[in-house]
C-alpha cells in the first residue's frame, strides 16, 4: 500500500517539475529569435543554486529522497536554460552571466557543501543545509512579489499568467502538506510562503481579470469605426469665401 507521504511527495515532484519547466516558452522565443532581448539571467542562476542545496538536503536527510529527485530534475533544466542564455546573449551579458554562474552556481555551492560535509555532523549538518535551502527559496519568491506589484500598479493580469499562478499555488500547498506529514519545517516554511503567495496571486487575478472581447465584439467595434470614418468623409467641407470678412467689414462701414 502506498503511504500518504510517498503519494504526496510524488505529487509534489510533478508540481515542482511543472514550475521548473514554466520558463520554456521564454527560452523557445530566445532560440527562435537568436537573442536574449531584455531577459535577465539572474533568476535562473538563483533557481539553479536553490536546486543544488535542495538536492544536497534531500540526500543527507533520511527518508527525503523525493525532495532530492525533483530538484535534480530542476537543476538539469536550469543548466539547459543557462546554456541557451549563454549561447544567444550579447558579449557583455554573456561575460556577466558566465562570471555569476562560476561564482554562484559552481564556487559557492561547492564550498558550502564541502564545509558542511567535513566540518559538521549529524543533525547539525542537516539543520545548516536546511537553513541554506530556506534562505535561497525565500529569495526566489521575489519574482512572484514583483509580478503582484505589477498587477496592482497596472490593474491588469497581463503579466501574471493564470496557469503559472495556479501551479505555484498547488505546488506550495502539496509540499506544505508533505512537510506537515513528515514534520519537516525546512520544507514547510518556504512552501507555506509559496502557498500563501499563490493564494494572493489567485485573489488578485479574480479582482483584476477582465474578459477579452470576443471576435464578434471586435468586428462590431471595427464596423462602427468604419461607419464613423465613412460619415466624416461624406460630410461637405465648408470653406469660407476668401473675401467674406472684408466684404462684411465694408458693409458695416
Amino acid at each position: 500500500m502506498i503511504s500518504s507521504v510517498y503519494f504526496t511527495g510524488v505529487l509534489g515532484n510533478i508540481m515542482s517539475g511543472l514550475v521548473y519547466l514554466s520558463p520554456t516558452p521564454t527560452f523557445w522565443r530566445i532560440v527562435k529569435r537568436r537573442s536574449t532581448e531584455e531577459f535577465e539571467s539572474l533568476p535562473y542562476i538563483c533557481k539553479l543554486l536553490n536546486a543544488y542545496f535542495w538536492v544536497y538536503y534531500g540526500l543527507i536527510k533520511p527518508d527525503s529522497l523525493l525532495v532530492a529527485t525533483v530538484n535534480m530534475f530542476g537543476a538539469v533544466v536550469e543548466i539547459i536554460f543557462l546554456f541557451i542564455f549563454l549561447l544567444y546573449a550579447p558579449p557583455g551579458m554573456k561575460a556577466r552571466t558566465a562570471i555569476l554562474v562560476a561564482i554562484l552556481d559552481v564556487g559557492f555551492p561547492a564550498a558550502a557543501v564541502l564545509l558542511t560535509q567535513f566540518l559538521l555532523h549529524g543533525d547539525v549538518r542537516i539543520d545548516v543545509a536546511g537553513l541554506l535551502c530556506v534562505g535561497f527559496s525565500m529569495i526566489a519568491y521575489a519574482s512572484p512579489l514583483s509580478a503582484m506589484k505589477t498587477v496592482v500598479t497596472t490593474k491588469s493580469v497581463e503579466y501574471m499568467p493564470f496557469l503559472l499562478s495556479f501551479i505555484l499555488f498547488l505546488n506550495g500547498g502539496v509540499w506544505t502538506f508533505y512537510a506537515f506529514l513528515t514534520k519537516d519545517w525546512f520544507v514547510g516554511t518556504p512552501n507555506g510562503t509559496g502557498f500563501l503567495l499563490g493564494t494572493a496571486q489567485l485573489i488578485l487575478y479574480a479582482i483584476y481579470w477582465k474578459p477579452k472581447p470576443s471576435k464578434q465584439q471586435v468586428l462590431n467595434i471595427n464596423e462602427d469605426l468604419d461607419q464613423d470614418n465613412d460619415t466624416r468623409q461624406r460630410e461637405p467641407l465648408i470653406i469660407p469665401a476668401a473675401g467674406s470678412q472684408s466684404v462684411n467689414a465694408e458693409a458695416e462701414t
